[in-house]
């Protein structure tokens, strides 16, 4: 089946994916931005001669005015669904129709201020002309180096398949063939009927035997789960549920489906097949686009605050204790991938030595995470002979939270968002069980739902498991602004660190 001969209904609910997806459009967008602002450029140029629109007050105000209308246009139209899968006449059609909507948005914009007089015809319509042939030639030229430029080392998802073995070859053929831009990374295949005589099927390893999938994907980074599975066979209900329930997104063709009310769905098209995605949460690239825009402004704001801080911070924290300002970290992202995160270092330079030692004092039991009534490795806490403790830079620096400013950083990377799950340390991960990792199935966060719900005073790690999937199940943006809201008024209230 063909991508444009899916039905309407399915279509309308194709490619949702979790909120790290819409990356693949900001390019667009600003590829889109670029070429708006030339073709306005030129216009105005071949109407007025060799001066530019933005020196002139009233062009100035159109140029803004066309900015926001072209934006805005992208999101409501959804102008770049499905961008780099479209073909020439596909991508011709969609340009076309978006600049339509974008000069027509602009003339009822000066009919009703009554500027039209103003604004230059011939400006008005070459720009109509500029801005369709430079969008159109720079959208089909940019989608062909994403197809020939993208490394395998820097492919965003890890997919794992989970098929039969007379299906394996025709099923990673055709994604391959269907996969044009590497938008996935190949890991490996697992067979759901036993034979060990093979070891990979074009080029893909088969990893492991079906009883052994799911320990398996405990250890390694995974995305997603690609399952085909004839009709005949026995549909592997647990397996799946168990994939899901570790945050794992799980393509099924749709001539195997099965129902669970606490996992949401939708119809995709990949591979060269359709296929029924199931996942803890999922997320319209409008609702992640826009969570991700409010990452990268909140980052950039956090960023100019880190740096304001470090003049007043970098001092006090190289008096009391000699060595580096800021502490960086190793801890577990999204679906296990590892990232490094940076915070101001308020603790003494052998602060991860001395943890072990102090294990036994750990309030958590189980030792999922590390709090401690009073830790010694804090700069300048110390505990005085009558039993109280005194605190230093580095207790003033946790307790407002301003050892996580250096964060903003991880966000405007793309490591964490401002919302989400807290990420773990590698020995804490290593230690999860299964349902653990649901924690884990959307991109972690500076703040989140378990923070703001008690922080410091929650002790039972499964109850922050079960806040953090509560929140990754019923996620919003207006939960998000809810959150940051009360993270303020957390930190306000001196509650603990993060």
């Amino acid at each position: 089946m063909l991508a444009g001969k899916i039905p309407q209904q399915e279509r309308d609910v194709m490619y949702r994916r979790k909120p790290q997806g819409w990356l693949k459009h900001l390019d667009f967008i600003l590829l889109d931005l670029f070429c708006l602002h030339v073709a306005f450029t030129l216009a105005y140029i071949t109407r007025h001669g060799l001066f530019l629109p933005y020196c002139d007050r009233f062009y100035f105000g159109m140029a803004v005015v066309y900015t926001l209308t072209d934006v805005i246009v992208l999101i409501v139209y959804r102008t770049l669904q499905d961008v780099v899968r479209r073909g020439y006449y596909r991508e011709f059609a969609k340009t076309f129709k978006h600049v339509i909507i974008v000069q027509a948005v602009v003339a009822l914009y000066l009919f009703s201020m009554q500027d039209g007089i103003e604004y230059s015809r011939i400006v008005f319509y070459l720009m109509w002309v500029y801005y369709l042939g430079l969008t159109y030639c720079l959208r089909l030229a940019y989608k062909k180096v994403l197809r020939t430029r993208i490394k395998p080392d820097r492919l965003r998802n890890a997919i794992y398949f989970l098929t039969t073995t007379d299906r394996a070859e025709n099923v990673i053929s055709r994604f391959c063939k269907y996969d044009t831009v590497g938008k996935y990374s190949l890991q490996g295949l697992c067979f759901l009927d036993e034979n060990n005589a093979i070891e990979q099927v074009l080029d893909v390893p088969v990893v492991c035997r079906r009883e052994e999938f799911v320990n398996y994907l405990c250890d390694k980074w995974a995305d997603e789960v690609y399952v085909s599975v004839p009709a005949e066979l026995s549909y592997p209900v647990q397996l799946i549920d168990s994939l899901v329930e570790m945050g794992i997104v799980v393509h099924i063709q749709v001539e195997n489906l099965h129902n669970n009310a606490w996992q949401q769905q939708a119809i995709e098209y990949m591979g060269g097949a359709t296929v029924r995605t199931i996942g803890l949460t999922m997320a319209t690239p409008r609702q992640a686009m826009f969570k991700r825009a409010i990452d990268i402004a909140g980052g950039i704001v956090g960023c100019v605050l880190t740096g304001v801080l470090t003049l007043f911070l970098a001092p006090m924290i190289w008096i009391k204790s000699p060595g580096p300002i800021f502490f960086k970290q190793t801890r577990v992202g999204q679906n296990g991938k590892l990232f490094e995160m940076y915070k101001f270092r308020s603790m003494y330079p052998d602060a991860e030595a001395r943890k072990a030692e102090l294990m036994e004092q750990n309030r958590v039991s189980d030792g999922m995470m590390f709090k401690l009534e009073y830790d010694p490795r804090i700069i300048g806490c110390k505990k005085l002979p009558d039993g109280t403790v005194k605190k230093g830079i580095g207790n003033f620096i946790r307790d407002y939270s301003i050892d996580e400013f250096p964060q903003f950083w991880n966000v405007v990377k793309g490591d964490l968002s401002l919302v989400g799950t807290r990420p773990p340390t590698v020995d804490e991960w290593e230690k999860y069980e299964l349902h653990h990792r649901a924690r884990l199935a959307i991109k972690p966060g500076i703040t989140g739902l378990w923070q703001v719900s008690g922080r410091s005073n929650i002790t039972d790690f499964e109850q922050v498991v079960q806040l953090d999937k509560e929140y990754i199940q019923n996620w919003s943006m207006g939960l998000d602004f809810r959150i940051l809201l009360q993270t303020v008024k957390v930190v306000l209230g001196k509650e603990g660190s993060m």
